[in-house]
């Protein structure tokens, strides 16, 4: 499991979020409180968030930048296609990161091990706090009146009182 931060995503109908806390640690050293770990690609249609090597998640964020672009904005193709790559290649199959991507119609945990997983309940999360954030997701996203972006938001607070690895200086983007 790859440690230090939070990452978790929500799709609810037709809209999608996807948040994450602003701590990088080396080992039990906070170096910083506010890094972006959540962006949009693909001309703010997707959104990904990483959890793991910045130099390495930004480098596949590069990669399925490429993708979507090369699949007409096909989120799922991009992605499969992106994994093949990433499982086989001898210097992608090195980078230790692991992302969330989504769009209007998609939610996705995307991984070096060739995986890309759909979640059942529209409810993703990775990081060292990403368990606490995805239960308190289950229940948060129980309540109608809650948009994903606020579920995020709230999910990712519970994460923060949980996880020593995870803070509350976040970055939320919802389609």
């Amino acid at each position: 499991m790859i440690k230090s931060t939070t990452i978790i995503g929500i799709k609810k109908g037709n809209k999608v979020a996807i948040g994450g806390d602003g701590q990088v640690t080396h080992g039990e050293t906070i170096l910083k409180s506010k890094a972006h770990k959540v962006r949009t690609l693909y001309d703010g249609k997707v959104i990904v968030g990483f959890a793991g090597g910045t130099a390495d998640a930004l480098t596949l964020f590069e990669r399925l930048e490429g993708k979507l672009k090369q699949y007409k904005g096909n989120l799922m193709r991009a992605a499969v296609e992106l994994t093949k790559e990433w499982r086989t290649d001898k210097i992608l199959r090195r980078l230790e990161a692991m992302i969330i991507a989504g769009d209007k119609k998609n939610l996705l945990i995307i991984s070096g091990n060739g995986d890309v997983i759909v979640p059942d309940n529209n409810i993703v999360a990775i990081g060292s706090g990403g368990a606490y954030a995805k239960a308190a997701a289950q229940i948060l996203i129980k309540n109608k009146k809650l948009s994903p972006k606020e579920i995020v938001t709230q999910a990712l607070a519970v994460a923060a009182d949980i996880c020593i690895y995870t803070n509350r200086n976040t970055i939320v983007k919802e389609l």
